[in-house]
């Protein structure tokens, strides 16, 4: 973490509101196969791959800044809205419950939201409002998306919002723990003098207008 490079996970807040209204930063758009994802360290999104399914994301999807998920990335979030959410738009999700998730034998949890400033989803108050097909396809999205892959991900029963808001806290305080500590500080210092060792100084990385 360092002020030299923008980073969306350490430099977006998670807002005011939070837990019950977010500050969402969208990685992915809802209708594609491109799995996009910030790279940790440069601050930059990724093209983590181009999904091995014949599935699409049925809903936009992102990062909660400045949370740490037990899988120790940002915390993820998907953000129901009637529309495409551009990858790096910042969105206020309110949110209705979560999907506790098991991928690659570790706790990879999804709070579900919906976008506050869309009042096409205005209505969804709860994890239970969600349409039956909406749920299925949400379930089985992430039961398959690696299924071809030759991983398994294991999905519980949803939670309502009142679980989703604990996972939250804990991710919030597992972040403050790990970033904002003298000795997570010092770490991550290391590991960012590392990265422009590799990809050079600050100089490079302006470009020319």
């Amino acid at each position: 973490m360092n002020s030299l490079i923008f980073n969306p996970w350490h430099h977006v807040n998670h807002g005011d509101e939070s837990p019950d209204i977010l500050q969402a930063v969208i990685e992915i758009p809802k209708g594609t196969k491109a799995k996009y994802e910030l790279d940790k360290t440069s601050g930059m999104l990724r093209l983590d791959r181009v999904l091995y399914t014949s599935s699409y994301y049925p809903a936009n999807y992102g990062l909660i800044p400045k949370t740490l998920g037990e899988d120790h990335d940002p915390l993820d979030i998907v953000v129901l809205s009637q529309v495409e959410l551009h990858p790096m738009c910042i969105v206020r999700a309110r949110v209705i419950g979560v999907m506790r998730m098991v991928d690659n034998d570790e706790a990879d949890d999804k709070i579900i939201a919906v976008a506050a400033d869309d009042v096409s989803v205005g209505h969804l108050q709860h994890v239970n409002d969600l349409p039956d097909y909406f749920y299925n396809e949400l379930r089985q999205f992430f039961e398959v998306y690696k299924k071809l892959e030759r991983k398994v991900v294991l999905v519980d029963e949803f939670q309502d919002a009142s679980v989703a808001k604990e996972v939250i806290m804990d991710a919030i305080d597992r972040y403050n723990h790990e970033f904002n500590s003298s000795a997570g500080r010092n770490e991550h210092l290391q590991a960012f003098a590392r990265f422009l060792a590799i990809h050079g100084t600050k100089r490079n990385w302006v470009r020319s207008v």
